[in-house]
This record gives C-alpha cells, sequence and structure tokens, in this order.
C-alpha cells in the first residue's frame, strides 16, 4: 500500500512524540510520587531541554550536511533508552538523568524532521506540509498524557516507562532498516553566508522577529505542561483527570490547526498567529482563578485554541525566512531559543509559583504573549505595505 511521503514521515513523529510527550507527563509525575516538590519538578523539565540549549543549532548543521535520516535514528534511539532508564531504576536521580538523555537526543530527532518537512516542497505544498505535520504533532498532544494518566492509574508509573518506550521502537525499526521510507534528500542550496555564522542569523530582522515570537510561545506551552499537573496534584485530582485536562488541550490544538491553512490564506501567517496569542494571553490572565474539574476542562481547551497556531506558524514563519541552504541551521537556532525557554520557565516560573503562588506567573505569561503578539501584527502590517 503506497503512503504518501509526508505522511510516512507525520506517522513517524506522532509515535516518537506521544512517547515524549507522554514521558514528560510521567516524569512530573513519577517525581511527585517519589515525594518531589515543585522546585524539584522544575528542575527536572528544564533537564530535558539543557543540552538541546547547548546543541540545537549543531543539530540543525548536522541535518544540513548529512540529511535527515541518521540525525531522527539517533534521536529515535535516544527516547527509547531514556524511557527504558527509569523502568530499570525508579529513583529521582536516574528522572534527571533520562530527562536529559532524552533531551540530547531527541532534538536530533525534532531538529531533522522539521527541516526535512520544509526541505521536501515549496510554496503552498509546503504550508500544507507544516499544517499536516503539526496536526500529528497536535494530536500526541492528546495522545501522549492521556495514555501516560491512564496508564498509571491501571499499571503504576514504572510499567508505564515500558509501555511508553514501546512506540519509539516502531520509528527506529522503519528509519533504520528500509532505507526509502523517508523522502530522498532534497539537493543542498548554496549557502548564503552573507548571514554569517551562528547566532549571525540573528541580524535578519524577519527571522529574529520570527524567532523571539517562538521562544515566547514555547513559555506559554512549557507553563501549562509544568504548572497543570503540579495544581492538579495539589487539589487532589487522579492522574487520570489530569491526563483528560491536558487532553482538552490537545483536542482544542487538532481543532484549531485543522482549520489553520484556511486561516492563512484568507490573511496570512503572522496576522493569524497574532490573533491566536491575543486568545492566550487573555487565558493565563484568567488561569489562576479557575477551580474545579469541569472549569479547569474548559479553559484547558481555550488555551490549546489560543497556543494551538503558536508552533506550526512559527516553523514555518522560520524556514521561510532563513537564508538559502541554511533552513536547518536556522531551524536548529529556533530551537536552541525554545529550549532556552525551556530551561528558564521550569527554573523561574516553579520557583516564583512556589514561592508567591500561581497568580503572578501567570500574568507574566500573558505579558509576554501580549508582547509576541505585538510583533506578528507589525510584522503582518508590514507585509501587507511591503517593507521587511
Amino acid at each position: 500500500m503506497f503512503i504518501p511521503p509526508i505522511f510516512r514521515v507525520v506517522l513517524l513523529s506522532v509515535m516518537t512524540h506521544t512517547a515524549y510527550k507522554g514521558s514528560k507527563v510521567l516524569m512530573s509525575l513519577s517525581a511527585l510520587d517519589l515525594g518531589a516538590n515543585e522546585f524539584v519538578v522544575g528542575l527536572l523539565f528544564s533537564a530535558y531541554a539543557l543540552f538541546p540549549l547547548l546543541i540545537s543549532v549543531y543539530a540543525g548543521k548536522v541535518s544540513d550536511r548529512i540529511g535527515s535520516r541518521w540525525p531522527m535514528l539517533f534521536g529515535a534511539g535516544g527516547l527509547l533508552a531514556g524511557l527504558l532508564l527509569p523502568f530499570v531504576w525508579q529513583r529521582i536521580e536516574v528522572l534527571y538523568v533520562a530527562a536529559a538523555l532524552i533531551g540530547c537526543c531527541y532534538i536530533f530527532y525534532t531538529v531533522a524532521v522539521q527541516h526535512l518537512i520544509g526541505a521536501m516542497s515549496e510554496g503552498a505544498e509546503r504550508t500544507q506540509n507544516y499544517s499536516w505535520f503539526s496536526l500529528g504533532i497536535g494530536m500526541t498532544a492528546l495522545l501522549g498524557p492521556t495514555s501516560s494518566g491512564f496508564l498509571i492509574d491501571a499499571i503504576g508509573h514504572r510499567n508505564t516507562f515500558a509501555a511508553l518506550a514501546v512506540l519509539p521502537v516502531i520509528p527506529f525499526l522503519l528509519i533504520g532498516l528500509i532505507k526509502g521510507w523517508l523522502p530522498p534528500a532534497k539537493p543542498h542550496e548554496k549557502q548564503d553566508k552573507t548571514a554569517g555564522r551562528g547566532s549571525g542569523l540573528m541580524r535578519n530582522p524577519s527571522l529574529r522577529r520570527a524567532l523571539i515570537t517562538a521562544g515566547i510561545i514555547e513559555t506559554g506551552l512549557e507553563l501549562y505542561n509544568l504548572l497543570l499537573p503540579i495544581y492538579g496534584h495539589r487539589i487532589g485530582l487522579s492522574a487520570s483527570e489530569i491526563g483528560i485536562l491536558l487532553g482538552a488541550f490537545g483536542v482544542a490544538l487538532l481543532m484549531v490547526r485543522t482549520v489553520m491553512p484556511h486561516l492563512v490564506r484568507r490573511s496570512s501567517e503572522e496576522a493569524v498567529l497574532g490573533a491566536s496569542l491575543v486568545l492566550a494571553a487573555a487565558v493565563c490572565v484568567v488561569f489562576p482563578f479557575v477551580t474545579g474539574f469541569t472549569a479547569l476542562l474548559a479553559i484547558s481547551f481555550v488555551m490549546g485554541l489560543g497556543l494551538g497556531c503558536g508552533s506550526p506558524l512559527s516553523m514555518m514563519l522560520a524556514y521561510n525566512r532563513s537564508p538559502a541552504g541554511r533552513s536547518g541551521e536556522a531551524m536548529g537556532l529556533r530551537q536552541m531559543i525554545n529550549k532556552g525557554t525551556e530551561v528558564m520557565v521550569p527554573f523561574v516560573f516553579g520557583s516564583l509559583s512556589a514561592a508567591l503562588g500561581m497568580v503572578p506567573v501567570f500574568w507574566l505569561d500573558a505579558g509576554l504573549l501580549s508582547i509576541a503578539a505585538w510583533l506578528m501584527r507589525l510584522d503582518a502590517r508590514k507585509r501587507v505595505t511591503g517593507s521587511s
């Protein structure tokens, strides 16, 4: 049976990213079960992003140089190993090692697959491919947390690590054993070196705005994924109920990403992204005052609508605005900024929530999301007027 290349890539990513998203919820709840507090859980989340912060740009250069197959294979293998470690040893220090290992290896997969999807096509087809990819990743925001929650209640924390570890085995085998499973590498474009090396890409104003916006979007995603399990555990929700709340967020992601290409065709990537960030900022203002499972379910859904367009649209903008021949490096720089955010948010916001409560934390992020919305609204106006 013939499967179009984009759907083969999406299938691989749904399996790996379901395990990745599920592992973050599982790590948090396992640490809490072992007696950790909010600060320790925040540090655990930061461990996922520490090595990606340092090597994301390098991962992008590797993707530019050798293509996507080997980095994706390395990432799937590292994800598998990181999930098996806590299954063998149930200790908080092992959770830190596992989180760092997953983050270090999986960044190669993430950068490579995002680069591959951009390189597979051009123009409207590229937008459609990124849309299909974002739908698949949005599905994992539903599948990963909910499956972890129900599995924890059914078979316990330790066995859930083993269950999630089954998922990356299939992509590892498909990529490793069937060379034609991934689309063939696109011939390399001649590099545009006028933008400088590494951080020199940030001298490109339009790319810089896209990357800053991507980093701010990540604060909203990380804040939600970090604090919701902590808050749910604090008010006595079960692991299944916490998983359902995270799943509502994932359902909203799927819905908004389904209509995203239509919205972009009617206006622009920048206008749609700016409007969605305004909604996310508004949700952050009211979120810490919401109590009760049903109300949290509704607010989680609305938060998903607000943040759902963020990752795919910022990904498209970063790829489209990158210099010739350096799109993989630009995607790596985007990931470096995102991972820097992932290191900062759990540490800073986790400490603030432990000391001051959740209200100032959510309000701070509302302010950041408003800044990102303003940047995208400016870009939308510049696109209309033709300025850069």
